[in-house]
């Protein structure tokens, strides 16, 4: 069956392309005051451009900045990908996913903003107003050492994200001119549209940083919005796009495999999202507690929604023609660009506007995101103050930060030459923030819980609470004898213990069955419990004070010093016990400074508002 695309020439592509990528390089450019702003602008780009704008900290930060509206624009501008264009919409044409697939991605990918709002405020005030992410959260509430694993695993998300970015708009890019995107062939062309997007956001996100990302973010935003809108009208409109209802009920089922992808979504995208420091910078970006949690509850709306249209298109590509689909001629990964076929060229270009603006937002959050893992530690080093020549004269760290983001995209860029399937990619990485979720994010809780069953977790706990997780998927592809890895067309990805990372064995449904369900409940579940677990065995062999000191703190300070790094100013905590109900201590005399009925331990964490 030949497929004709009524699409754009390659020449209008990449027209596209750069006009787009043009567009969001002069606004980043305005809004950092390297170009004149027009007075109709001025209302939108406020306020990246504003007092102190100049400052280091402000390119890595906006710290304090940004309104509700900025941080519900910017989540969903940067959020939502052109990855979703796969996405939602093969849940959707895979009839054993159908509704309950859908909506569980949907709420999935909405879910994260409603824990940061709940979580962010409380991070923010135990890391203090000049952290940058979780990644200070973790040295600061455990040691370096965490901090490092954090930040390891935070790269390697925001890095398997970029790679999916740039692996969807380049073979979008592809279909839409009417290039095959399989094995070898037009590697060329994709490799370039991969490169240029990759090149175009480091530039601007190198010059104007996360300031500059926001203020995109919400022209990105509204224009996602107005282009959603003009498909909708315009799919619909065709009557070769409109399936009987007979047709449609058929395609949009409610199955139990639907629900099973609905689960492991949920904690999957939940894990791995806790691990995108693009996310956690809104918190520090937003202007106070108040507009952060609206703009993450307005943006989990917009994200909602918008996966949800996709998941929607996907049932009904499938339902006006099923038998295509279930005889492999169509593929359900692809389901949205079958409806635009017999649409006018006019539309393909708003798909490939509409694509670019995804692509871009995220991509360049990420890039900033990247930057910030290690921007506290480089904006303290003395050396890292010096300017460098240059005409905007910027300091060796905001340089090096740079530097860092372009080393980044360049593997990237490769890896997406190799077309990996873009549900697979974010399975692995979203599996490997699994087994590190708990054991991270545990350290919120800075009382002991349970008469003394939970007591907070140490750093070496915390770390061993990884290796559990680690030990849960490795238990797990050892028990279903699974020793390598292999998608849907029979290439071997990987081999050995950790080929079940990947969660694929050639089945065409990744999603469907328990088996990935099961392993995304275990994982977590088994790197907290290994996290308390180990706190208790090292608090018994170590001893209480020994324990809750980071680990080779001494070692680390020396190093720190050496560097210049300023020392990281780690608050102690009173921890609640009632010494009625027996635990260690005495009580307290009245006027003393813990509260009545309360013993004092201090641990190397940050104080608990609540004690």
């Amino acid at each position: 069956m030949t497929k004709t695309y009524y699409g754009p020439t390659e020449g209008g592509a990449w027209g596209v392309l750069i006009s787009v990528l043009g567009l969001f390089t002069i606004l980043a450019f305005i809004s950092r005051s390297f170009l004149p702003c027009p007075s109709f602008l001025k209302p939108y780009l406020v306020p990246a451009v504003s007092k102190g704008s100049s400052s280091d900290d402000f390119f890595l930060s906006a710290r304090s900045s940004a309104s509700a509206t900025s941080i519900a624009l910017s989540f969903f501008a940067s959020g939502m990908g052109a990855w979703v264009v796969y996405g939602t919409t093969e849940m959707g044409a895979t009839p054993q996913l159908s509704w309950l697939g859908v909506i569980g991605y949907s709420m999935a990918s909405a879910f994260p903003a409603v824990v940061i709002c709940v979580l962010g405020p409380k991070i923010r005030e135990m890391t203090g107003e000049n952290s940058f992410g979780t990644t200070d959260f973790a040295r600061q509430r455990y040691g370096r050492l965490m901090q490092l694993a954090t930040a390891g695993i935070s790269v390697f998300y925001m890095f398997i994200f970029i790679v999916s970015e740039l692996t969807s708009i380049s073979n979008i890019y592809g279909l839409l001119v009417d290039k095959s995107t399989f094995g070898d062939l037009n590697k060329g062309y994709t490799s370039a549209i991969a490169w240029t997007t990759a090149g175009v956001t480091v530039f601007y996100t190198a010059l104007a940083g996360v300031p500059a990302s926001i203020v995109t973010d919400k022209f990105q935003g509204i224009m996602m919005i107005l282009l959603v809108l003009v498909l909708i009208v315009a799919i619909s409109a065709e009557p070769s796009n409109q399936p009987t209802s007979a047709e449609f009920s058929k395609a949009s089922n409610w199955t139990v495999d639907g629900f099973v992808a609905a689960v492991t979504l949920f904690l999957a995208v939940t894990s791995a999202e806790m691990f995108n420091q693009g996310n956690w910078q809104r918190v520090w970006a937003a202007k106070d507690i108040p507009s952060m949690r609206k703009g993450f509850a307005i943006g989990s709306l917009m994200v909602f929604f918008l996966m949800m249209f996709f998941g929607i298109m996907g049932m009904i590509s499938y339902a006006v023609d099923p038998n295509a689909f279930n005889t492999f001629e169509k593929y359900a990964y692809l389901s949205f660009f079958y409806l635009l076929i017999p649409l006018p060229t006019a539309v393909n270009y708003i798909v490939l506007i509409l694509v670019t603006a995804l692509a871009a937002s995220s991509i360049d959050t990420l890039q900033n995101a990247i930057i910030s893992v290690f921007s506290r530690d480089i904006l303290s080093i003395p050396k890292c103050q010096v300017k460098v020549p240059g005409p905007y004269s910027p300091t060796l760290g905001a340089l090096s930060t740079r530097v860092l983001v372009i080393a980044i995209n360049v593997p990237a860029v490769f890896m997406a030459a190799q077309r990996f399937d873009v549900i697979t990619l974010f399975l692995v990485a979203d599996l490997v923030c699994a087994t590190a979720v708990l054991p991270l994010f545990l350290g919120l809780i800075q009382e002991k819980k349970l008469n003394g069953i939970f007591t907070p977790i140490t750093e070496l706990g915390a770390l061993l609470g990884i290796c559990g997780g680690v030990s849960a998927v490795l238990i797990n592809g050892a028990i279903l004898n699974f020793t390598q890895a292999v998608n849907m067309f029979g290439e071997v990805l990987a081999t050995g213990p950790f080929s079940y990372f990947w969660l694929t064995n050639g089945s065409i449904c990744a999603l469907c069955g328990t088996k990935t369900m099961i392993t995304f409940i275990i994982t977590p579940l088994a790197g907290g419990f290994s996290a308390v677990m180990f706190t208790h065995l090292d608090i018994l062999i170590r001893g209480e004070e020994a324990a809750r000191a980071p680990l080779f703190g001494e070692f680390f300070k020396k190093m720190e010093a050496r560097a210049g790094i300023a020392e990281v100013e780690v608050p102690k905590y009173t921890l609640a016990v009632n010494p009625n109900k027996g635990a260690e201590g005495g009580e307290d005399d009245e006027g003393d400074e813990t509260k009545a009925d309360m013993v004092k331990v201090n641990f190397n964490v940050a104080i608990d508002d609540k004690v």
